[in-house]
């Protein structure tokens, strides 16, 4: 039934179709009463003349509606209307991760934090004993504010919750009900994107557990890692006969791919749900681990060893030295031309029992004045800062600092910025607590400015943002042009004494690849400085320090003209 724009359904307008799906045709609406958008998927006819299917689906929808996690849509509850049923759910805006695909693999630090995220929703959902069924690029959304939001969470169980024991692939929910919005709208096109993630005991049939949730989240993550599908075959019987049978090409996985994802993806892929991971809470242990940077170090197989590029995790480890090289080896730009300068030559080992924490990012802040360092180090399962005047061999810990990475400093060395628990904080080395200042779920960066505003990258796929240090709303400062290719702004630096913000542009692909921005801020006027580089650092008077292929560059840099 095609609903007309306009069309009340209690106290909900439909104002645009967005497409179709197994279980029907879905819109936009507005919630007049709490002056919300949401998305309305209107349940077939037959469906709704069903009285038992319909009692079932009930039943299972109130329980799917218990479940509140920021990484799952929300299903906020049935509505009837002059005999059309409907089912109420939040409305994500963004792309889904099907889309992003359709322009290649995704570069392998944003497949390993899309994963974390995809893990974390599976978690929460197998903790309440629910199981997604239908677990696929399609049903996964990359937010406008660059989160990750898992759909249609336990729909194909609510479907037809009978099916799965039925013996047929033909009769499974999954394949012929499944509830994923699809563009295109045909069934065809539903039925081959999902049976290309059917789990096998799936494919043939059989009793469906969290496992094949497991499945099928690795079969995401290898598609997300090759930028294709490694089952999904020209017709149906050849899709389920791929899942069956055909071995998987772990050898088309990126060079690069940390041996530890590469054991993961083999322990997801196991054919025998007994053999298979059990529990996707250890697969999100793993992805933690690798995003920390704990197994950066861990040798590839020999047939598997990277050629030239590095890891994303390992260029940020690299960083670290710019971080260090760029604020020790030079007094601030903004002294007075008369004061004389002060060349430092350091090499810095943690005292004894200290280990430093690699994060993504840098672990080292060298206070404005080549004074001081401030560092993560790792403290039981997390990691804390601690503080360290140069002339000294020993350190200590800054209170409050429990699980923070990513330290930087005010530009009168008086205060120091980090990330802990999602959040951007600041705390003073002097004494007392730290304070938050926005949220930052996915932090890629962050540098004190002297007008008082700290510039940061609160979260993937966002520009770089603007927040008072003393507190106060956060504003964004660049623009990603996605016209141009444009996906990502990381690791920002600034020349104060021109206005100027430098950069890193994520263009798709390996972060060796990426660009170097300089903008003149407040103005339109913008320049690739480097084509190939990374974590770009100034260093007066005059060079910009940047990052590429596990090494260290510097090219005299003009920020008066935005030119190298």
């Amino acid at each position: 039934m095609t609903l007309a724009i306009g069309t009340r359904l209690g106290p909900y307008e439909i104002t645009a179709k967005l497409g179709e799906g197994g279980m029907g045709e879905v819109y936009r609406a507005t919630d007049t009463k709490l002056k919300r958008e949401v998305a309305i998927k209107v349940l077939p006819a037959a469906f709704v003349e069903d009285a038992e299917r319909l009692a079932r689906f009930e039943r299972e929808a109130q329980l799917l509606a218990q479940l509140h996690h920021p990484r799952i849509a929300s299903i906020f509850g049935l509505e009837e209307s002059d005999g059309i049923r409907a089912l109420v759910m939040e409305l994500v805006e963004g792309p889904t991760l099907a889309e992003r695909l359709e322009k290649g693999a995704l570069p392998i630090e944003t497949c390993v934090e899309v994963a974390r995220e995809i893990a974390e929703a599976l978690e929460a959902a197998h903790e309440r004993g629910i199981v997604h069924r239908d677990l696929k690029p399609q049903n996964v959304k990359l937010t406008a504010d660059g989160a990750v939001k898992v759909l249609d969470f336990g729909l194909a169980k609510a479907v037809d919750p009978m099916a799965s024991a039925s013996g047929s692939a033909d009769a499974s929910p999954t394949l012929l009900n499944s509830p994923t919005l699809t563009s295109a709208g045909t069934a065809l096109g539903m039925i081959l994107g999902t049976a290309g993630y059917m789990a096998p005991e799936q494919a043939r049939g059989g009793v469906v557990d969290k496992r094949a949730d497991i499945w099928a989240f690795g079969v995401v993550l290898y598609e997300m890692l090759t930028g294709v599908s490694p089952f999904v075959g020209d017709s149906v019987p050849d899709t389920l006969a791929r899942v069956l049978q055909r071995d998987i090409d772990f050898a088309a996985l990126p060079d690069s791919t940390p041996p530890a994802l590469r054991r993961l993806l083999h322990r997801c892929l196991e054919r025998n749900p007994r053999n298979r991971l059990h529990d996707i809470a250890d697969a999100r242990i793993v992805i933690d681990d690798v995003l920390s940077g704990r197994f950066a170090s861990e040798p590839a197989p020999a047939a598997l060893a990277p050629r030239r590029s590095r890891a994303p995790w390992i260029v940020a480890a690299a960083a670290i030295v710019v971080a260090v090289g760029a604020f020790v080896l030079a007094r601030p730009a903004s002294r007075p031309a008369s004061d004389a300068r002060q060349v430092l030559r350091v090499h810095f080992v943690p005292p004894d029992g200290e280990r430093l924490y690699f994060g993504t990012g840098r672990s080292v802040a060298v206070s404005p004045d080549g004074t001081k360092l401030v560092y993560s180090i790792e403290s039981g399962v997390s990691s804390e800062l601690r503080l360290r005047a140069l002339d000294s061999g020993t350190s200590t810990p800054i209170p409050g600092t429990e699980g923070a990475t990513n330290p930087f400093f005010s530009p009168d060395g008086r205060w120091i910025a980090f990330v802990a628990n999602s959040q951007l904080k600041k705390v003073a080395l002097a004494g007392g607590m730290p304070i938050a200042l926005a949220d930052a779920p996915f932090f890629r960066g962050g540098v004190w400015g002297d007008d008082g505003s700290i510039y940061f990258v609160p979260n993937l796929y966002v520009p770089i943002a603007r927040v008072p240090a003393g507190g106060g709303p956060v504003e964004p400062v660049t623009r990603i042009r996605s016209e141009d290719g444009e996906l990502q702004h990381r690791w920002p630096d600034l020349v104060a004494t021109e206005s100027v913000l430098l950069y890193t542009v994520g263009l798709g692909g390996d972060w060796d690849q990426a660009a170097i921005v300089a903008e003149r801020l407040g103005t339109e006027e913008r320049r690739v400085v480097v084509q190939g580089g990374t974590n770009p650092r100034f260093v007066a008077p005059g060079a910009l320090v940047y990052a590429r292929a596990g090494g260290l560059y510097a090219v005299a840099f003009d920020p008066r003209t935005l030119s190298v």
